[in-house]
């Protein structure tokens, strides 16, 4: 299963994409994660349907600090890449 992640609230200078990056490693999940000029994180994660489920639970809450307050997922194929690792842009 593979998702995109698109996250906005207080989500830059908090150590968010740190974060991401331990959770992702902790579950298993393959991918990566990047700041966008518009002040929101960008991500991407690929994993079992279970580990995707619990990466989705950990970006919605976020490290102390961090406040989520729009999160919008989209799901793309990922027949066609195989994503080793977890890697911040």
């Amino acid at each position: 299963m593979r998702r995109r992640y698109l996250i906005a609230g207080r989500v830059q200078g908090v150590g968010y994409r740190f974060f991401v990056r331990r959770s992702a490693g902790r579950l298993g999940v393959t991918g990566w994660v990047r700041n966008l000029p518009s002040g929101e994180v960008e991500a991407e994660g690929q994993g079992s349907e279970e580990a995707i489920l619990a990466f989705e639970t950990e970006l919605r809450r976020g490290p102390s600090g961090s406040l989520v307050t729009d999160f919008n997922v989209t799901a793309i194929s990922d027949e066609l890449e195989s994503v080793t690792g977890f890697a911040i842009r």
